[in-house]
């Protein structure tokens, strides 16, 4: 197996070097890259669990929980809490991660929690001697935003984060690269009228958490930005469904994914109302780390005691995407293919050392 893997890994790299993958080559090729931060495979692929819907510890008002969210079957249950992945991704794009059907995706990191699981993401590849904590210690490795902004321009990336140590997991002193994180008001100078409302909004509503604001904030801010400058790739890092869930809220951790839900139609139909961005958008979305299961009240929590959290997930749609909907079949991916995904379709070199995920063919 690892034999195949690295003849693999050779085929991918010498394809790209000489010939381009079919989208890179494209140079009208747009990459929406989208985390929610700690959303379990268990509720994106069956809806809200039978165990915590109507358990008074984590729902406020049960009753009126378990009417708006539940249904006999998973698959019902999943369209009611996610429509837009559900009745619109799952018939134009690929949806991967439900372990029922023995279709999995894992951290490679050996923390399974926030910093590390992004820079994972953003990199192609776990580094648990550097970073093994929250601490908002600047990243010493180069993020796939990083390395195109040195390829094609720090004016043509972006990245937007509900939690504040995002600045500093792209590195955004050394990048360069505009980063909007945490209770950041804009500072992309000069300002609409829609971003000065926004960063007085900002002031005036409160965050239940200290660290990290509300999604709404972060995804208005990510629109303004996209309305002025239309940047090739866009990261948004949602934030509210870990809080929520580590506050032991359930039902606004529902709430929460059910918006974040519509906040990515919100993204899928600006780009079908954009000549810029029109049939030429790929959407890559995912999580940084899964969740417990049992004990019942390690769905809170994650971190490498917890059974579970390197569960993760992975949807994409758009250009260049084959429709394969629900992926059923037996399969392993990792989350550090992302990043390596990215690579390729902008046609960026794919990093050779050890440890670096292989990219997925998503038109295959």
């Amino acid at each position: 197996m690892a034999a195949m893997n690295s003849l693999y890994y050779l085929l991918i790299v010498f394809f790209c070097t000489l010939q381009g993958f079919s989208q890179a080559a494209n140079s009208d090729q747009k990459v929406f890259f989208i985390t929610l931060d700690g959303l379990r495979w268990q509720e994106l692929f069956s809806g809200a669990d039978s165990l915590l819907v109507t358990n008074e510890k984590y729902v406020e008002h049960p009753d009126k929980v378990y009417e708006r969210s539940w249904a006999s079957s998973p698959e019902e249950r999943r369209k009611r809490l996610m429509p837009f992945v559900w009745n619109q991704v799952a018939n134009m794009g690929q949806i991967y991660g439900n372990r029922t059907l023995g279709n999995k995706v894992n951290l490679t990191n050996g923390m399974w929690f926030s910093y590390p699981g992004y820079n994972e993401i953003l990199t192609g590849r776990a580094d648990d001697q550097n970073i093994n904590s929250n601490d908002k210690i600047p990243n010493p490795n180069e993020t796939v935003l990083e390395q195109f902004a040195k390829v094609y321009g720090k004016n043509r990336v972006a990245a937007f984060g509900s939690w504040d140590v995002f600045d500093s997991i792209v590195n955004q002193e050394r990048s360069g690269i505009y980063t909007n994180s945490g209770f950041e008001p804009s500072t992309d100078f000069p300002l609409t009228p829609q971003e000065e409302l926004l960063n007085e909004l900002q002031r005036q509503i409160p965050s239940p958490w200290g660290s990290v604001r509300l999604d709404g904030f972060t995804h208005q801010f990510a629109k303004a930005y996209l309305d002025k400058h239309q940047p090739d790739l866009i990261y948004i890092a949602y934030g509210e469904t870990d809080d929520f869930a580590h506050n032991g809220d359930y039902e606004s951790y529902l709430k929460s994914t059910k918006n974040t839900d519509a906040l990515i139609e919100d993204l899928w139909n600006y780009t079908q109302q954009s000549s810029h961005y029109r049939g030429k958008t790929t959407f890559i979305i995912s999580t940084d780390h899964g969740r417990g299961t049992v004990p019942i009240d390690s769905w809170r929590s994650h971190g490498k005691k917890i059974n579970g959290s390197d569960q993760t997930w992975i949807i994409v749609f758009g250009k260049g995407v084959k429709t394969l909907g629900e992926v059923a079949s037996e399969g392993q991916l990792f989350t550090h293919q992302l990043a390596p995904t990215v690579r390729l379709l902008f046609d960026l070199p794919q990093k050779q050392e050890k440890g670096f995920g292989l990219p997925m063919l998503l038109n295959e």
